[in-house]
């Protein structure tokens, strides 16, 4: 982590929790140059961190003359956050620890239609929570759709048939805990924040490729969520004016998301013969991977829309980096030969060098997402959990 300096005050907290969960026991000076942050920083920083009990004073080890240096370490009962991603059949939930680790995974079966669909996940949070020993600090809850604000959690997702679902609130009245919820595209962003490139980065966004066409935008540092939560939904940037076209998920035509999103995607390998009528993504993905030149084509094609409509968020918002995460990365390289060059093609001189990561997925990295809501919550310098931010805070000792 040498070099990779914390940027924006709320940002240095975070960054010296997850050196110490990463690295282990560590002296305020090994901080202070790992971090590139001045002395004086860490031993202001590392002082509010052990009053609120994310920290703690360990033993001395010899130094290159003077007194001895103290190591820091977390806090053995600092406490874990609870991440559940919520999708159409099924509820994913993590247990997770203040440096990201996941400590343990479970899936319950949801139906988000069922009339008594928010009392069925409080029952499944409840269960989970009922089960720990630990200190728990509090839960996020991932959704594919709109969220007013993480604090009161009211939601809007199409795809889950909710609409003003008072998520937040029923959750909160079930577990007896802070809950904060967001859409999951955000959270992603929120764990990049703690864990991952927000670390070296404070402008960037997060793009997501599978059922959906998601996109996490942080700028300076903060989640930026727009007037009514909702900021992000590239997945429904029209590409095609023709009516006569498939429908998406949104109810209009021409989204991006209904042609490069995963039914998007299987139904234009049915429609050419690469998989059979019931076929599905895994069977497009085997034929790219076999060297059809069909299914290599599906998959080109879908990375130019792409690239295009990326493009074009790239000029609205001029990030630092892009990071693609989700389902659709296992067959990225399929995607990379049409999303590159239509990419490079369509940004502005100024723009073209733009960095694009493509990380590894794994099914947990949603629900810990969810769970970084709460990790973030002691430093949340924008205020975006609100009273629930303050609750998760106050768990950790912290006025």
């Amino acid at each position: 982590m040498s070099g990779q300096s914390p940027r924006g005050g709320e940002l240095v907290p975070s960054g010296i929790v997850v050196l110490l969960g990463t690295r282990g026991p560590t002296s305020r000076t090994a901080i202070a140059r790992s971090l590139d942050l001045s002395p004086a920083t860490v031993t202001q920083v590392t002082k509010d961190l052990i009053a609120r009990g994310i920290v703690e004073e360990l033993e001395s080890v010899p130094s290159n003359g003077g007194r001895p240096a103290r190591l820091l370490g977390l806090a053995s009962q600092a406490g874990v956050a609870l991440g559940a991603k919520v999708t159409a059949d099924h509820v994913a939930v993590v247990t997770v620890e203040l440096d990201g680790t996941v400590r343990s995974s479970r899936s319950h079966d949801f139906d988000p239609g069922a009339t008594d669909a928010l009392d069925q996940l409080g029952r499944i949070l409840t269960t989970e929570v009922d089960d720990l020993d630990d200190r728990l600090l509090g839960v996020g809850v991932g959704v594919p759709g709109s969220v007013d604000s993480q604090a009161s959690g009211i939601v809007d997702a199409p795809t889950l048939g909710w609409r003003a679902a008072q998520v937040g609130p029923i959750l909160r009245e079930a577990v007896g805990t802070p809950v904060l919820v967001d859409n999951d595209v955000n959270t992603l962003a929120a764990a990049e924040r703690l864990y991952g490139i927000g670390r070296e980065h404070s402008s960037y966004l997060v793009v997501t490729i599978g059922r959906g066409i998601g996109c996490g935008i942080v700028v300076d540092g903060a989640i930026y969520r727009g007037a009514n939560g909702g900021a992000g939904e590239i997945g429904h940037i029209p590409v095609w004016a023709d009516v006569d076209q498939p429908v998406c998920t949104c109810g209009s035509t021409g989204c991006l998301e209904a042609y490069i999103g995963a039914d998007g995607l299987a139904r234009t390998a049915r429609d050419r013969g690469v998989i059979g009528p019931r076929g599905t993504l895994a069977g497009l993905l085997r034929a790219a991977t076999t060297g059809d030149g069909t299914a290599r084509a599906v998959y080109a094609e879908a990375g130019e829309l792409l690239g295009r409509a990326l493009a074009g968020v790239i000029h609205t918002v001029d990030p630092e980096v892009v990071v693609l995460l989700g389902e659709g990365v296992d067959g990225w390289e399929f995607w990379q030969s049409g999303f590159e060059p239509s990419f490079r093609r369509s940004l502005l001189p100024a723009r073209k060098n733009v960095q694009v990561l493509v990380e590894p997925w794994t099914e947990d990295q949603w629900a810990r997402g969810a769970a970084s809501l709460v990790l973030a919550s002691p430093f949340d310098a924008a205020g975006n959990g609100g009273e629930q931010s303050r609750l998760v805070r106050a768990r950790l000792g912290a006025s």
